[in-house]
């Protein structure tokens, strides 16, 4: 699909490799923290098996239990458990809004972790709420997890078919990716969070079955900063619902004073939970908040 190459430049790419490279300076000198990595242990004990996926390691292939069941499996050790990182996206009509739209710098930015986890040898899965015309508004794509930079270019023809179209139920989505996921890993959500409650509840059940969870928020500047006074017809971008309004210098407080409260009820809901909140404003570089992420900072 041609938009998949834009979601990641070569600029961005060799920004991201000077990234990682940096990550893999701060591993190999005993530094903690950034996320994306492989979780270590003190022994090298066997585990169990996995199957191959391409850009593994053929050294860790058991040849034995290959000639046996004539399919290719890699040991998997407890001082290197795999962590998959699964992205979340959220497919609904709010998400079309901005220039760029919020979906598109979504999908950037989804594109981005993706690759850090993929050149790392580590697991990325697609998971998209809604975004598909004519479909239900749960879980429509669970892409199966990808290993290694052969997996790229599927991870971004993924990512490229995510539409901002119609309403999103983004907490059935949650919990329909905790079903479909057999161990804890990274949970990604990518959303507005405009209806955050019900939300929040559900991830803090993915906390308590051992996930890491990392909410990004992505928005606007005309969102955060609004420049509006008069009378103004408002359509719903999800239900189609339209509302007569005059807006004034109040009115316009008010909206700033509730889409505060919202991103302050997000921070808090990270710090009790011991998950992070990053922010995304669509105007405004993506590098800085790749960077935020994998060293594990919070907005």
């Amino acid at each position: 699909m041609s938009a998949a190459p834009d979601l990641l430049t070569p600029e961005f790419i060799a920004e991201l490799e000077a990234l990682r490279r940096r990550l893999e300076i701060r591993a190999r000198s005993g530094a903690s923290g950034e996320r994306v990595s492989r979780r270590r242990g003190g022994s090298a004990e066997f585990e169990e098996h996995r199957p191959y996926a391409p850009g593994d390691d053929l050294r860790r292939i058991d040849w034995l239990a290959y000639a046996r069941t004539g399919e290719p499996v890699v040991k998997q050790f407890r001082a290197e458990e795999d962590v998959i990182l699964r992205l979340l996206i959220d497919g609904s009509a709010s998400l079309g809004f901005g220039d760029p739209s919020k979906l598109e710098v979504a999908r950037r930015l989804a594109a981005a972790l993706g690759y850090l986890a993929l050149a790392g040898s580590q697991r990325a899965q697609v998971l998209v709420a809604g975004g598909q015309e004519g479909r239900g508004p749960g879980l429509n794509q669970v892409g199966p997890p990808k290993r290694g930079r052969s997996a790229l270019a599927g991870l971004l023809r993924e990512l490229s078919r995510v539409s901002a179209t119609g309403a999103v139920d983004l907490t059935r989505s949650v919990e329909q990716a905790l079903l479909t996921s057999r161990r804890p890993g990274l949970l990604v959500v990518v959303s507005d969070f405009y209806d955050a409650g019900p939300v929040l509840q559900a991830l803090g059940r993915a906390r308590a079955q051992g996930h890491d969870v990392c909410l990004l928020q992505v928005l606007s500047r005309e969102e955060l900063e609004p420049n509006l006074e008069g009378d103004y017809t408002f359509v719903d971008s999800e239900s189609g619902q339209s509302v007569e309004l005059t807006l004034d210098a109040s009115a316009v407080d008010a909206y700033v004073a509730r889409l505060t409260g919202l991103i302050e009820e997000l921070r808090g809901w990270a710090r009790r939970h011991a998950a992070s909140y990053l922010r995304a404003v669509t105007d405004e570089p993506l590098e800085a908040v790749v960077r935020r992420f994998v060293t594990r900072e919070s907005d």
